[in-house]
């Protein structure tokens, strides 16, 4: 009996935490920080002509956001990613891609992206922004799903998920490296909780 119980509330539990709307005029104002366990950000970066591309993930992000629902698209977020965190999967190559050949993250700790506007419908839109690397600063367009707002874990809080493509060149940021293409494709998978 106690069992069934636990198990009942486990679920009941579970599915309190769907999205409940991916109507982003139904989320509730406030402050909101990254969940840093549910946040990735992964670069493909084509190889010499294009054989295949090399997939490197972050595993340090950090960011936040004030949130308006009657005014949601001039949201503001701000997102930092420790260079140093890059990880190939590649034994030996990640302090090489974080040394001065490529991220010079001795010289520049963060990578940041500051929103400049978003845009959308139906959970779907475009997020535009600067990105900060290697001490330069450029514009960036993201393609967004809002994945929706409902509570967190158990029921509790407020919690937000977003998906996100966009593309980058690495020309731009002064980032020459032999055997590697310009087009570099960015992905994120970022949760938000309300404070």
């Amino acid at each position: 009996m106690l069992c069934a119980l636990a198990v009942g509330l486990a679920l009941a539990g579970t599915a309190a935490a769907d999205p409940i709307t991916q109507d982003p005029t139904k989320a509730p104002k406030g402050d909101y920080v990254l969940d840093k366990r549910h946040a990735s950000l992964i670069a493909k970066i084509p190889h010499m002509g294009g054989f295949s591309k090399l997939v490197v993930h972050f595993n340090s992000l950090d960011g936040a956001f004030s949130y308006d629902p009657e005014n949601w698209t001039s949201t503001k977020v701000t997102i930092t990613v420790d260079p140093k965190s890059v990880d190939s999967n590649v034994p030996g190559f990640n302090d090489e891609i974080a040394g001065p050949k490529y991220f010079d993250a001795a010289r520049y700790p963060t990578m940041t992206f500051v929103s400049t506007s978003a845009a959308g419908e139906g959970g779907h839109g475009v997020v535009n922004g600067d990105l900060t690397f290697l001490g330069k600063t450029k514009p960036v367009v993201f393609d967004v799903t809002f994945n929706g707002v409902g509570p967190g874990l158990m029921g509790f809080g407020t919690r937000m998920g977003f998906s996100g493509v966009g593309k980058i060149k690495r020309s731009d940021y002064g980032l020459k490296v032999m055997f590697a293409g310009d087009d570099v494709d960015l992905q994120f998978e970022v949760e938000f909780v309300k404070r």
